[in-house]
């Protein structure tokens, strides 16, 4: 069997993670090319050891750069987010890996799907902001989907060989990130090294922001409603600090499934790059004699409204789910920068979406086009201003 791959984003956490798993895989499992977006260094060290075909990178001036530490030519130096798309439709690449955060990683997204791959999707903004327009392509065209961020991953393993009409409801579990039992007044002294230090997971700035707020949870409530067809009143989510039991699928009969694991993104990686087949993995076994008892929680709805929010925004639809991404893009950034606190990173995103004036049947272009004035807006709410409606 020969696999070749494409990893999106491959100096990111997500990145490197796939790139152990794919050293480690029989012979078979091909590199054949990387993006990135401006570590030029680690991408040298990964050229080095896997000798990909091309790498694409996003800024201009890191990509001179890495061309001058490539003189032999032996692997093409592409640049920015169009050579990133033309990756995915190359005819040596049979899967994707797209660990692009953001925005950046939607374009990439549908040109894989377009064009007949297999996507191993670990960023979860691209069908938060497009969701029909993704997986209209990963039902009904060429393509195929399989999520890899470890809730809708575990969820997708538990689904296989189960009708849709034997589902009662999805259950997507929650660490709770640094801060879980924390009082309001607490969480306003939250510093961005506390938010970034997450008790289980080792992830991007981001996402470790995403998930002290629970807004990472929010975006997966959106994910999961869009990848498995299910609605918004039949997707729940309850915390799980052991980060063990990955998500849950509850059937009409009583029967829940649970999808089990130690917290490395290296599992679900795997599974998604070698999918059907299931290869042994290099990654310790779990060994649940050792950890602690498995405990379940409910989570403060006044402590972290910003699951609130993203259940609203998949309600609303159209360009909201859109507008609700970048608007906490933004200000998970700023509050990293010190510029606003902690708690002021829900009230940003909660006054850019009341600026907003929905499409309710948007095109990527309306999609792109809503990402954009939502950054905008959340400037001006965070340096204290009220943003113009869009």
């Amino acid at each position: 069997m020969h696999k070749g791959i494409a990893v999106l984003g491959s100096t990111g956490s997500i990145g490197v993670s796939a790139l152990d798993v794919i050293a480690h895989l029989p012979e078979g499992y091909r590199l054949v090319a990387l993006s990135c977006r401006s570590n030029v260094s680690l991408a040298e060290e990964q050229i080095a050891r896997f000798r990909p075909k091309e790498v694409a990178v996003l800024d201009p001036a890191a990509a001179a750069e890495l061309r001058r530490r490539l003189p032999d030519g032996s692997t093409q130096v592409s640049v920015g987010l169009p050579a990133i798309s033309e990756i995915c439709r190359r005819d040596d690449v049979d899967l994707v890996v797209g660990g692009i955060c953001g925005s950046d990683g939607l374009l990439s997204t549908l040109a894989a799907l377009e064009a007949g791959k297999t996507l191993a999707l670990a960023s979860k903004e691209p069908i938060v902001m497009a969701g029909p327009h993704v997986m209209e392509l990963a039902r009904g065209g060429p393509g195929t989907l399989i999520p890899v961020d470890s809730e809708p991953n575990a969820i997708f393993q538990c689904l296989q060989g189960v009708q849709g009409s034997a589902v009662r409801r999805l259950l997507l579990t929650a660490s709770g990130g640094p801060f879980f039992g924390r009082s309001d007044e607490e969480l306003a002294a939250v510093t961005p090294a506390e938010a970034l230090a997450h008790p289980v997971w080792r992830m991007g700035r981001r996402i470790s922001v995403d998930s002290a707020t629970l807004m990472n949870k929010g975006l997966e409530v959106i994910e999961a409603h869009h990848v498995f067809d299910v609605g918004y009143d039949d997707i729940d989510i309850v915390v799980h600090p052991g980060s063990v039991v990955h998500s849950m699928v509850e059937l009409v009969d009583g029967t829940t499934l649970a999808a089990l694991g130690a917290p490395d993104m290296r599992i679900p990686l795997q599974f998604a790059i070698t999918y059907p087949r299931r290869l042994p993995t290099h990654v310790p076994p779990l060994d649940l004699s050792s950890r602690p008892p498995l405990e379940f929680d409910s989570y403060d709805l006044d402590a972290f409204p910003s699951v609130a929010l993203a259940y609203r925004a998949g309600r609303e639809g159209g360009t909201m789910p859109a507008v609700l991404s970048a608007a906490d893009d933004f200000a998970v950034a700023a509050f990293i920068e010190g510029r606003i606190g902690f708690r002021d990173i829900p009230r940003v995103v909660e006054t850019v979406m009341a600026a907003h004036e929905v499409v309710a049947q948007p095109s990527v272009e309306d999609v792109l086009a809503a990402d954009e004035w939502a950054k905008r807006a959340a400037s001006e709410v965070a340096a204290g201003g009220v943003p113009c409606r869009s």
